[in-house]
């Protein structure tokens, strides 16, 4: 959504997270401080891994300033965002401050600085550009690049967490000795033999006592 889109899209003053720049009047130098509380729109982050949840509170705070190519825009976001731990999988939660700055361009200062550069410049030039648009701006591609680049790609809920076990999946946090006896597939052969001798030897003994119980019996008889 980078590149000219707003040139191209006529952007809507009630959106929360379009600001207008005619107080500034185009004059260089001149600066605005705004304070601006939105609410998060969907998919906003991480998504599937962690992000401010959609509606959640956003506070804004820019400051704008008047150059001659067009306005520049500095400020903060702070948010809440949750997610799920890569380990154990309970709920993460954390508070997210991104800051970041990003020039809109005035399409007239664009159109200037074309006579200066070659065609293929200009064509790269306008996927990087963002523009004013009637004296108009639209922040929300700009904060989800900051707030992405701000979030953990792999959330945990504390870095000593110990994740969950793989063969039962009982949390290791809340067991740390938890463990199942594992056999070495490499013996697994072996330990059939030693059964199947034990149960032999059993078995012959079993015939053993059985054939002297029979004599027993036998000799009495006589």
């Amino acid at each position: 959504m980078k590149a000219g889109t707003a040139l191209n899209t006529r952007l809507d003053h009630r959106n929360p997270l379009v600001f207008d720049t005619h107080e500034l009047g185009r004059r260089p130098g001149v600066m605005q401080r705004l304070s601006r509380e939105i609410a998060a729109p969907a998919d906003f982050g991480l998504v599937g891994v962690i992000g401010v949840p959609e509606g959640a509170p956003v506070k804004l705070s820019l400051r704008l300033e008047s150059v001659m190519e067009g306005v520049l825009v500095t400020g903060t976001a702070r948010a809440s965002a949750v997610g799920e731990c890569v380990r154990c999988l309970e709920s993460v939660e954390r508070e997210l401050k991104a800051d970041f700055q990003e020039m809109f361009s005035y399409p007239d200062a664009d159109d200037r600085s074309r006579s200066k550069a070659e065609p293929a410049d200009d064509a790269e030039d306008d996927e990087d550009t963002l523009f004013l648009e009637d004296g108009l701006f639209d922040l929300e591609p700009v904060l989800r690049d900051v707030v992405v680049l701000a979030l953990p790609m792999q959330p945990v809920c504390r870095e000593d967490c110990l994740g969950l076990c793989p063969d039962c999946g009982l949390s290791l946090n809340d067991d740390p000795d938890h463990h199942h006896d594992a056999v070495d597939i490499r013996w697994a052969a072996l330990q059939g033999l030693v059964v199947t001798d034990q149960d032999g030897e059993k078995d012959n003994m079993s015939g053993t006592a059985s054939d002297g119980v029979q004599g027993a019996a036998e000799k009495q008889e006589k």
